[in-house]
């Protein structure tokens, strides 16, 4: 009799045993599952003919679009190699993070077109670059250069004066291939911002001379993009300001990092 009651003793413990250690793996493989969505929620697979195709970020606020056999850079800054395989630059305004010589040398090439505001035509001129290739845009203006239209939006600060409204700084609205890339350059919320219909928006999150992560999100979810693309976080805020951007994103906008 005791030697029965020892083996449904041993029989029980054994029980226990395993379904405490199922119940550990069960719980570590929701907190996997967890980290998965989590991590959904920052990327996307990108798929042939889709918007985001061909499009990557450098760093900070540079970002290149590689589309119908063009490649276009917006603010390029601090590429690693001499790829000079620039058809077409866009330079939102003339700080150190958006215009740089030193990097806009490693893309161009011979017929290299710039798109500029109108504080940067003598610099990009003595970068040896021809009058017939430069475009000086301003705010609320409609351009198409080959076959690329777009718009050129004011982009200023409401409550810092860091950028303001009179320096005529701007981002652009680029329609390509049916799709629009609004890569708003340094602002806050804006109400000429807010107005703005596109399919793929870049905008800054990183705080401090531009909107905050929040607010990026905030105004994001009112514009409802299909793509939103937090950007101008390195040299000023951090990943984790694209992270919180991300995941206060509505559920039918899709957040992507780029690297």
């Amino acid at each position: 009799m005791k030697k029965i009651l020892l083996i449904l003793i041993s029989i029980i413990i054994f029980l226990m045993c395993t379904l405490m250690v199922y119940r550990h793996y069960s719980d570590n493989d929701k907190k996997i599952e967890t980290k998965k969505n989590e991590d959904n929620k920052i990327t996307t697979t990108i798929n042939k003919e889709d918007e985001m195709d061909g499009v990557t970020i450098n760093y900070h606020a540079s970002i290149r679009m590689q589309k119908n056999g063009k490649v276009i850079y917006f603010d390029p800054f601090k590429i690693e190699n001499n790829l000079k395989d620039a058809d077409y630059v866009f330079i939102t305004h003339s700080h150190y993070d958006h215009y740089s010589p030193e990097d806009i040398k490693k893309v161009i090439k011979d017929n290299t077109k710039f798109i500029i505001t109108n504080d940067l035509e003598n610099k990009v001129l003595s970068l040896g670059v021809k009058k017939d290739n430069i475009t000086v845009v301003y705010p609320n203006e409609t351009y198409v250069i080959d076959d690329i239209k777009f718009d050129a939006i004011p982009s200023y600060n409401t409550n810092k004066s860091y950028h303001k409204k009179s320096y005529n700084w701007v981002g652009y609205n680029v329609l390509i291939d049916g799709s629009k890339y609004y890569v708003v350059g340094d602002s806050d919320v804006t109400d000429e911002l807010k107005s703005v219909s596109c399919d793929v928006i870049f905008i800054p999150v990183g705080g401090t001379y531009t909107m905050t992560d929040s607010e990026a999100a905030s105004v994001v979810n009112e514009m409802k993009p299909k793509y939103a693309i937090p950007i101008h976080y390195g040299e000023t805020g951090s990943r984790d300001n694209a992270r919180n951007f991300i995941n206060s994103l509505s559920s039918d906008i899709k957040g992507v990092i780029l690297k």
